[in-house]
């Protein structure tokens, strides 16, 4: 079953590694609106609208997390979210079947990651994200799915949106490539996995 996604997964990145370059000035264009925008391949529930992006906190990274909830598990989450912004959790929620749940407003910070306290060097260099890749500068997307087993990959649908997302993310914020990041690499994390580090290598790997 985990060979299955993964493949079905590798097949989606491929076929959407080269997308049209009027799709990414659109997608630049919408980045930067006010509301509930419809934004092209994406299936978007918006618990918490967009506001001013001017007024938006000072992102300056992304950071990829997966739930080890089951497939349906991002809906509540993310609501459970919105309820309560600061809690533990994060501001992006991906179902299994690729919808995403923007849950918090982008001037709140959800309380994420341990504070990036890796330093060994293991998957990247810790040097400049030691203590610094941190929930007051970091937005957190969390993919569902990967319940009961955990080193079950992302599926298809949710590889699919998450081209797109991050790029979304990325122009309305600013955030450069090299500031993406699986929460395994900036934080020491379950054993058995390599929490978002496949889908944080895609998106470094997709590039501008």
């Amino acid at each position: 079953m985990m060979i299955s996604r993964l493949l079905a997964a590798v097949v989606a990145a491929l076929f959407l590694i080269a997308p049209a370059a009027a799709t990414d000035a659109e997608l630049a264009k919408i980045a930067r609106v006010s509301g509930t925008p419809d934004i092209p391949g994406l299936k978007m529930v918006w618990l918490a609208p967009w506001g001013d992006v001017g007024n938006a906190h000072p992102w300056r990274n992304i950071i990829v997390h997966q739930t080890e909830g089951p497939t349906g598990s991002a809906r509540g989450g993310a609501q459970e979210q919105f309820k309560n912004p600061t809690r533990r959790g994060v501001m992006v929620w991906v179902e299994t079947d690729g919808t995403v749940y923007w849950s918090v407003a982008e001037n709140l910070v959800p309380t994420h990651t341990d504070g990036a306290n890796r330093d060994d060097n293991k998957y990247i260099d810790n040097k400049p994200t030691f203590h610094q890749i941190v929930r007051d500068n970091s937005i957190g997307v969390e993919f569902a799915g990967n319940y009961p087993d955990v080193a079950t990959g992302p599926t298809a649908a949710q590889v699919a949106a998450w081209k797109i997302l991050v790029q979304v993310l990325r122009a309305r914020y600013g955030i450069p490539l090299d500031h993406v990041y699986a929460h395994n690499w900036i934080d020491y994390k379950d054993a058995r996995y390599c929490e978002g580090c496949w889908l944080a290598t895609l998106a470094r790997t997709w590039g501008e």
